[in-house]
């Protein structure tokens, strides 16, 4: 009898020591936890400061520039003349600016667009295993060269063939510039592009090839379509980190600003100007200077609206499967 009481005894110790040790480990578990939502909760926080600080730097400083008694609302927005650091007439229409910038941008996308739709769709189609392995990490690297590199790629590599082909071309031109920021957005279109195409259901390929299509019919009619969503937010990413490229520009389009639809004449983008002027000599508290932030306003407004409409069109084109 003493014996069964003492084991008694201990089957109980062992049991509430097991009950111990569980409740230790889920606090254990319910600190971790709280830790993970403190740090995430912070880098939240952290990112929604600096965003309201760029903003605020931005919004006061151009502020600031429109105080200037020789800068006008109707001249910024009117005026095809950008010519702050010349003479003492003055002019500050950004259309010089955004002429550029879009001229640019238009060059580069007529590469990158569909290029990198045709290589995706190879990719995600066609490529077999071992060769999609090879040739996407490539196409990827091509998305870490420096920028600075694509710039003198421009100006030492593709104004020279461009001249070879039409004596036209200066030394800094648009078209140098817009070939060069292309092949840069180019990976950025291939590799979300083709992990959209991906992303279409296996079933949606099979039901093409059950009722006999071919398998450019899947793609082009059932698989492009299914993945529209997807293809056109790499679309726009691509567009808006041709819209803010900064370096290839300043390197090989020049630093005149205008307002020409000649891609072969020298042009000056927004990105280009605030380069220039960071980079210059004038007064940190002269009109020239706050120009700077005016610039980088109107680039952020055309930025913002640039992902609204993104989010539009994605969400209007969205498609979702069980």
């Amino acid at each position: 009898m003493m014996a069964s009481a003492d084991n008694t005894l201990d089957l109980d110790q062992r049991v509430r020591a097991l009950h111990a040790s569980d409740r230790k480990s889920l606090v254990g578990v319910r600190i971790r936890e709280f830790g993970v939502y403190v740090v995430l909760f912070l880098c939240g926080v952290f990112s929604l400061l600096i965003t309201v600080a760029i903003l605020g730097v931005l919004v006061t400083e151009t502020i600031n520039f429109f105080r200037a008694d020789e800068v006008t609302i109707a001249n910024f927005l009117g005026s095809t003349q950008w010519t702050p650091l010349l003479g003492n007439q003055k002019s500050f229409g950004i259309w010089a600016l955004i002429s550029g910038t879009m001229s640019v941008m238009v060059i580069a996308m007529c590469i990158a667009l569909p290029l990198g739709l045709i290589t995706a769709v190879y990719l995600s189609e066609y490529a077999p295993p071992r060769v999609r392995g090879v040739l996407k990490p490539v196409l990827e690297v091509l998305a870490g060269v420096p920028t600075v590199v694509y710039g003198f790629f421009a100006l030492m590599v593709i104004t020279p063939t461009l001249q070879w082909f039409h004596s036209g071309f200066g030394v800094f031109n648009a078209t140098s510039g817009g070939i060069a920021v292309g092949i840069l957005c180019l990976p950025t279109v291939c590799s979300l592009a083709e992990d959209a195409l991906q992303a279409v259901p296996r079933s949606l390929r099979d039901g093409v090839y059950g009722m006999g299509g071919t398998r450019f019919d899947a793609t082009v009619k059932v698989i492009i379509p299914a993945a529209l969503s997807g293809i056109i937010s790499a679309f726009l990413l691509a567009i808006a980190r041709a819209i803010g490229e900064t370096m290839i520009v300043a390197i090989a389009c020049g630093s005149r600003p205008q307002v020409t639809l000649d891609p072969r004449d020298e042009i000056q983008t927004m990105t280009g100007f605030m380069v220039q002027m960071a980079g210059g000599d004038v007064s940190n508290f002269g009109t020239e200077y706050y120009s700077m932030y005016a610039v980088a306003f109107t680039l952020f407004i055309i930025t913002l609206s640039l992902t609204m409409v993104g989010n539009v069109v994605r969400k209007r084109y969205r498609e979702a499967y069980e």
